[in-house]
Parts: structure tokens; C-alpha cells; sequence
């Protein structure tokens, strides 16, 4: 019985030290549910997508304690998610390199346009137009009809000069003067002509939208705005398009802002933060 009761004394001894070195984290901090740890580690990673970080670092920016913040991390390292490097802390791991583009091939790019161009074309009633850069011209890779009573020969398919459509300068904003000439001359044959196409460009680049005023197309104008991808660069661009009669420089000018915001929600939907790239030189 002496033996017994020795024993319980160091097992009730024990068991107190253990609570009173554990307190501080289970008074300041309860062991969190599923849901919390999942959006606890989430949040790790956002903090981590900021650059390196220590662990007191990231335990003091997610406002937890070091021992919560080691096991989270810890778990993240494990599957890859993190990585951990001496001296730096921890940064993004190879896991979410896979993930990132698995999730680009899965973005179909018509299919996460075509919501929007719809809207665009039934608010204004004008034809839309969704293409991508091919090689030295632009591929129209959606159209949506208008509701006037204009025919805009165009086609899904088809490929367009880059030069004097809206969409196709919408494409090349990004580029440099070296490009723009490119593209110029492989449309233009008439040196007179670059001054006022490239005085244009640099009003369009600064702006972030295009104008076709006739040039592709007699009668037919348009509003263009660039799509951009989860990396900020131009990845494909909008046109709204109409008969001069329908669109002359006072509405093309009120069009400027709307057929940009469908652009912006395309680009959201491709993963665009908002951040702009340094426009090549």
C-alpha cells in the first residue's frame, strides 16, 4: 500500500508540472476545431506568400503562439506546401507550384469570358469580341452578336491584323516601340502613316484601351481593353464593336470605362491581383 500510494503522489506530481509548463498555451490559445486549423493554415500561407519569415516572426503576424504556429507550419512542410531554409525561415513550396499550374491549364479562357462578354453585349447592345494573340495577328476566339441591325463580318476562327483592329492593339499594349513597329509594318506600307499610329499607341498604352476608327473595317468602330493572367500580363483582350452611326467619338469615349471593368472581371477570373508589369521598352 506504501508502494501504491508513492506512486500516485509522482503520477499527481507529474501530471501538475506537465499542466503548469502547457498553461500558457491552453489559456491563451484553445485547441482549434477542424475549420480553424484549416483557415489558420491558410493564413499561414498567406503570410509566407509575402516572402521568407521566421517563426516568431510569422507566430507575432498571425497572432498566435510559437508552439500553434511550429505545428501549423511544420504540417505545411511536411506535405510541401513549405519549405523551411535555415538562416531565411520559410517560404512557398514546390506543392503549390503544381497546384498553381494545374489550376491555369484548367482556366478555360472562353468559358470564364463568356459570362461576361454576354453582359457587356446586352447592356449595350453592340457585338463582342474575345481574342488572344496569334503569332503576328489576333485570333478571335468568341463573338457575341449584337441586337442592332448591323452585320459585323466576323468570325470565331478568324485572324485579324493587329495593327488596325481595337482588339489587336489592345493586345500589344505591354509591348516595346520595337514591337509596335513590327506589327505597323506588316500592315502599313505608307511611312506617312507611323507618326499617328504610334502617337495613338502610347495614348492607348497609357490609358490601358484601344480604339479601331474605321481601320479595319469601313463604317465599323470599337472599344478594346486588354485581359490580363494571374501574372499581370496581357493574356488576351475585349472589343466592343458597332456601326459608326452607333459609335461616334462622344459614346466611344463613355464605353472606355465599361468595356475596361469587363476586362478587369475577365482577368480577376484568370487569378489578376491588379498588379501592372513594366510595360517593355
Amino acid at each position: 500500500m506504501i508502494f501504491r500510494k508513492v506512486k500516485e503522489g509522482e503520477i499527481k506530481t507529474m501530471t501538475s508540472l506537465t499542466a503548469t509548463r502547457d498553461e500558457p498555451e491552453a489559456t491563451t490559445k484553445a485547441t482549434p476545431s477542424g475549420s480553424q486549423t484549416l483557415l489558420r493554415g491558410l493564413d499561414v500561407l498567406d503570410a509566407v506568400a509575402e516572402g521568407p519569415i521566421s517563426l516568431a516572426k510569422l507566430a507575432q503576424t498571425l497572432e498566435l503562439t510559437r508552439s500553434t504556429t511550429h505545428r501549423l507550419a511544420a504540417a505545411l512542410v511536411e506535405r510541401n506546401y513549405l519549405t523551411l531554409t535555415p538562416r531565411e525561415g520559410y517560404q512557398l513550396g514546390p506543392k503549390l507550384l503544381e497546384l498553381g499550374y494545374r489550376a491555369q491549364q484548367q482556366m478555360d479562357l472562353p468559358r470564364v469570358a463568356r459570362p461576361h462578354i454576354e453582359d457587356l453585349a446586352a447592356a449595350t447592345e453592340d457585338t463582342v469580341h474575345l481574342g488572344i494573340l496569334d503569332g503576328e495577328e489576333a485570333l478571335y476566339l468568341d463573338k457575341i452578336p449584337g441586337r442592332r441591325r448591323i452585320e459585323i463580318g466576323s468570325r470565331i476562327g478568324e485572324r485579324h491584323p493587329i495593327a488596325t483592329t481595337g482588339l489587336g492593339k489592345a493586345l500589344i499594349l505591354d509591348e516595346s516601340e520595337k514591337r509596335w513597329r513590327e506589327f505597323f509594318d506588316a500592315r502599313f506600307k505608307d511611312e506617312s502613316l507611323w507618326p499617328v499610329w504610334f502617337g495613338r499607341m502610347q495614348q492607348y498604352a497609357e490609358g490601358g484601351h484601344a480604339f479601331d476608327l474605321e481601320e479595319n473595317e469601313d463604317r465599323i468602330r470599337c472599344v478594346a481593353a486588354p485581359i490580363r493572367g494571374a501574372n499581370g500580363r496581357i493574356v488576351a483582350a475585349i472589343s466592343l464593336s458597332s456601326a459608326a452611326q452607333y459609335m461616334n467619338d462622344a459614346r466611344m469615349q463613355e464605353l472606355i470605362e465599361t468595356v475596361k471593368e469587363t476586362a478587369r472581371q475577365i482577368s480577376r477570373g484568370l487569378g489578376w491581383s491588379g498588379n501592372l508589369p513594366l510595360r517593355r521598352r
